[in-house]
């Protein structure tokens, strides 16, 4: 559960509610017994966006495949390093400084490409809000170290997309396990015909089962 504990804690301002989220919820409790049981458990909760592109991108790469306690600690380093965080202050920080971060080569390599990226315009971020998911996928999945998992996360916390169906993330599938299969393994293709039933809105059924595995 720990890879999208850390999605919650970047430091960048939270955004409000979404503008979908009472009808999304509203509509899921309607069709879906489970999600007309699970909703009214977690309560008043939603969904908390991450508004700057090139953090939130960052910040995922930061946090892979490491504790969020060593996550945490390597950010507050790159942060005190590069207090704007911008892609020009990353790369003029450099490799040395980065990897001084406690990020690992592979890690440096992928936030100055990410940097990269962004500072040569090569990604068209000023437009994404106005493309549709696949389409930002396919950009973000150039940049190295970008996997389709972290750009549909970025998909769902920082372009508050409501339909994206994340099925490479195992709190997703353990939570359709436990919810709707008592505990028995889930394959990708029930976990699609789960999420059937959820459409337009399974970024918001997905949110509710990370909740009900890890409540914070």
């Amino acid at each position: 559960m720990a890879a999208h504990k850390d999605r919650d804690t970047a430091a960048v301002p939270e955004l409000t509610v979404p503008a979908y989220w009472a009808e999304a919820k509203a509509a899921l409790m309607e069709r879906d017994r489970i999600m007309n049981k699970l909703i009214p458990q977690i309560g008043d909760l939603h969904l908390r966006g991450q508004p700057d592109p090139f953090t939130t991108l960052a910040r995922s790469i930061v946090g892979q495949q490491v504790t969020p306690k060593a996550a945490d600690a390597a950010w507050a380093k790159l942060l005190a390093i590069c207090p704007k965080l911008s892609p020009a202050q990353v790369m003029k920080a450099g490799a040395g400084e980065l990897a001084g971060c406690g990020l690992s080569k592979r890690k440096t390599e992928y936030i100055l490409d990410l940097a990269d990226h962004f500072k040569a315009k090569r990604v068209h971020a000023d437009l994404w809000s106005q493309m549709d998911d696949e389409a930002v996928i396919a950009e973000l999945v150039q940049i190295r170290g970008i996997s389709r998992w972290t750009a549909e996360m970025f998909l769902i916390f920082n372009l508050l997309r409501p339909n994206v169906l994340p099925l490479d993330d195992p709190g997703l599938i353990q939570g359709i396990s436990q919810n709707y299969f008592s505990g028995e393994p889930v394959s990708r293709s029930d976990a699609r015909e789960v999420a059937a039933n959820w459409e337009p809105w399974r970024t918001v059924a997905t949110w509710y089962l990370w909740r009900s595995l890890d409540p914070v």
